[in-house]
C-alpha cells in the first residue's frame, strides 16, 4: 500500500474560553485522539472533514481512495484535543480495509445522507461493526449530512417532497437507542459541523487513551492518502484554519 502526503499548512488550536471567560493555558499538552469517519460513498464524509479542518467546501470533490489522513486541534476549557482523523473511502470494495483504520480509534463519526434512506441503513451496519469490533470505549457520533438539500414546506417543516428521506426524529431515536451522539449537518454551509467534533471532544474518556506510535509530524497539518496497490489518485486540501471547537 503506497502513501502520498502533502503539507497542508501549520496546525492550530481553537481559542475557546472557559466558563469564566479565561483563556486556557497555551502550554496545555495536546491529547491525541484517533478518529475515523465511516459511511456509504458520496454521503459527504470528506466534505465534513474538510469543512472542520479548513472551514472550506469543495464542489464535485473526488471520491476518497483508500483513506485520507488529516489532523486538527480542538481546545476546550481544560484540555486540547488533537484529532488524528482517518477519512475512509465509502465504496464497498474498500470495506475490508476499514478495521485497519478504526482499530484503536477513540472516536468515530458515522455519516449518512438525509436525502437517501439507504445510507442510514449502511450507517447502522457500520455502528454495529464498531460496537462489535472496535475499542469498547469508543465515542460514536451519527451525523445526517446534506441538510442544505432539504427544503421546508409551507408550515416550515420538512416533508417527503422536500428532498428528505430520513426523518430527524427517526434517526435521533435510533441514535438514542444505540447510545450515539446525534447531529444533522451541512458540510456545504458549515451547519452543525463544529458541534460534531466539539461534543466528541467533550465525551472522550481520557483515562482510557493509550499512547501509541506517532504517524505524522506533530508540528504540521498533513493530508496523507492511503491507497491500495495500483491506485494513483490522491485527495488534497487548502490552507489550514483554526478549529472553532
Amino acid at each position: 500500500m503506497s502513501n502520498n502526503s502533502r503539507q497542508n499548512g501549520s496546525e492550530s488550536a481553537a481559542r475557546a474560553g472557559g466558563e469564566n471567560g479565561i483563556t486556557p493555558s497555551a502550554n496545555l499538552k495536546p491529547v491525541q485522539v484517533k478518529l475515523v469517519l465511516l459511511g456509504e460513498a458520496a454521503v459527504g464524509k470528506s466534505s465534513l472533514v474538510f469543512r472542520f479542518v479548513n472551514n472550506e467546501f469543495q464542489e464535485n470533490k473526488e471520491p476518497t481512495i483508500g483513506a485520507a489522513f488529516l489532523t486538527q486541534k480542538c481546545r476546550l476549557e481544560d484540555k486540547v484535543i488533537k484529532f488524528e482523523i482517518w477519512d475512509t473511502a465509502g465504496q464497498e470494495r474498500f470495506h475490508s480495509l476499514a478495521p485497519m483504520y478504526y482499530r484503536n480509534a477513540q472516536a468515530a463519526v458515522v455519516v449518512y445522507d438525509v436525502t437517501k434512506a439507504a445510507s442510514l441503513d449502511k450507517a447502522k451496519s457500520w455502528v454495529k461493526e464498531l460496537q462489535r469490533q472496535a475499542n469498547p470505549n469508543i465515542v460514536i457520533a451519527l451525523a445526517g449530512n446534506k441538510i442544505d438539500l432539504v427544503q421546508p414546506n409551507e408550515e416550515g417543516e420538512d416533508d417527503s417532497e422536500s428532498g428528505r428521506q430520513v426523518p430527524t426524529e427517526e434517526a435521533k431515536a435510533y441514535a438514542l437507542e444505540a447510545g450515539l451522539l446525534f447531529f444533522e449537518t451541512s458540510a456545504k454551509k458549515g451547519d452543525g459541523v463544529r458541534d460534531v467534533f466539539t461534543e466528541i471532544a467533550k465525551k472522550i474518556p481520557l483515562e482510557h487513551i493509550i499512547s501509541r506510535p506517532r504517524q505524522v509530524n506533530s508540528n504540521s497539518n498533513q493530508i496523507n492518502v492511503i491507497q491500495p496497490p495500483g491506485a494513483n489518485r490522491s485527495n488534497g486540501g487548502g490552507p489550514s484554519r483554526d478549529c472553532a471547537c
